[in-house]
């Protein structure tokens, strides 16, 4: 014991010591780099609270040319937000990544004094992103009529739609998601993503009405408060409805009494109606008279929009810079247009073309029909599925060693 216990107190001193005797150097052996990555994911699908998923992964070297790890790669899975890759992969072969969406004013009548005596039409062709991310305002469009020397407008603003189908809701996408933005239906007539903010207020006391306060745009929206003030310290439980085939947004639930006001995020409902509706408030506040409403072209009588005399013309930017807050930033309503782009044959486009379009594309690619099954452009349904194995081929395809094309800008 007294031998064990100098040995210990020398080592103990000589750790202390200024000067340290060389350090020894161990050398382990080389760990293979593949083998190392193949540990990891294998690790990655066991950690608590994942385990029992199923995971589906497909890892390929294309420097080696190699297959580096796969599991499940064959199976159909539900692939979420990550269905927009592929909306965006296959709208650049279709449509190219200098596409533009265009929308155009068109006057139904004469301007005089003025005044334009007739309608003010705005006719769209599926622009996303106009007032959103990665779009423009309405400025240039309100110049463009006080430029034309439009003071007054004596008809309606009305919303033209015809270049897609009806707007509704993406196949099987849930009920509860559509009265939230990120279930924001597409048309062809879209204004700042098709969403709003309601702030929710509690009411004096418990059982008291709650008052809705509504961003600028939305002052002239048919919304529905059923929502009640709460007890006091009760939870905070409000949300947004909107069945199928309603246009009218529902905000529901309770806010406690003396609580904070909640914030929701809502989806516009019918986005041509919201479009004219918005334009003509804008046109408004800028000091253009407009006299008639803002409606939407199916619901009155009009002439053919083509009879009509364009006055403005706007240009998105193109998808190479749309496609970069699609996929940065998982925008639904924004996959939902791209994924259009695959569409083909008489106008209006519809969903139902689109698919087919995409169908085409993947098949070409060498990828087999029955390794996806895509049903919309966001990937908000369940419905939509693909194998890991028919993802990364269209990875590889679109891959850009330099980093610098727009697809790898992109993501």
């Amino acid at each position: 014991m007294r031998v064990h216990r100098h040995i210990l107190f020398a080592i103990l001193v000589t750790a202390g010591c200024a000067k340290a005797p060389p350090a020894v150097v161990v050398t382990s052996p080389p760990v293979d780099p593949v083998k190392q990555l193949q540990n990891d994911l294998v690790a990655a699908t066991k950690m608590p609270g994942v385990q029992r998923a199923t995971w589906g992964i497909a890892v390929q070297s294309l420097a080696r040319n190699e297959r580096l790890f796969e599991l499940n790669a064959q199976t159909l899975m539900v692939p979420a937000s990550v269905a927009k890759l592929v909306s965006v992969a296959t709208a650049a072969d279709a449509a190219g990544w200098d596409y533009r969406f265009t929308t155009t004013l068109r006057t139904s009548g004469p301007i005089e004094g003025g005044a334009l005596h007739g309608d003010l039409l705005v006719v769209g062709s599926g622009d996303p992103a106009i007032g959103g991310r990665g779009g423009d305002d309405l400025s240039a469009w309100i110049d463009a009529l006080k430029t034309a020397g439009i003071h007054r407008i004596d008809g309606r603003i009305v919303g033209v739609d015809d270049s897609y189908e009806e707007p509704r809701p993406g196949f099987a996408w849930s009920w509860d998601d559509l009265g939230y933005s990120t279930g924001a239906i597409f048309g062809a007539l879209n204004l700042a993503e098709n969403r709003l903010t309601v702030t929710v207020n509690p009411g004096a006391r418990a059982g008291a009405a709650t008052s809705l306060v509504f961003n600028a745009d939305a002052q002239d929206l048919p919304i529905t408060n059923r929502s009640v003030t709460g007890e006091a310290g009760s939870t905070t439980l409000v949300w947004p409805e909107m069945r199928p085939g309603e246009t009218t947004l529902t905000i529901a639930g309770s806010v406690p009494s003396g609580g904070m006001p909640a914030t929701l995020t809502v989806s516009a409902g019918n986005p041509t109606a919201w479009f004219a509706r918005v334009l003509r408030r804008r046109l408004i506040t800028s000091g253009i008279e407009v006299a008639g409403p803002a409606v939407d072209a199916d619901d009155v009588s009009i002439n053919s929009p083509d009879a009509a005399a364009i006055l403005y013309t706007y240009r998105s930017h193109p998808l190479s810079e749309i496609a970069q807050p699609l996929l940065k930033e998982s925008i639904n309503l924004y996959g939902e247009a791209v994924q259009r782009l695959n569409a083909s044959g008489a106008l209006p486009h519809t969903n139902d073309q689109a698919l087919d379009g995409i169908k085409q594309r993947l098949t070409s690619w060498g990828i087999p029909a029955d390794a996806f099954q895509l049903v919309d452009g966001s990937g908000l349904s369940r419905r939509d599925v693909i194998a890991p194995e028919a993802l990364l081929q269209v990875l590889v395809r679109m891959f850009d060693p330099s980093g610098t094309s727009a697809w790898m800008t992109a993501l």
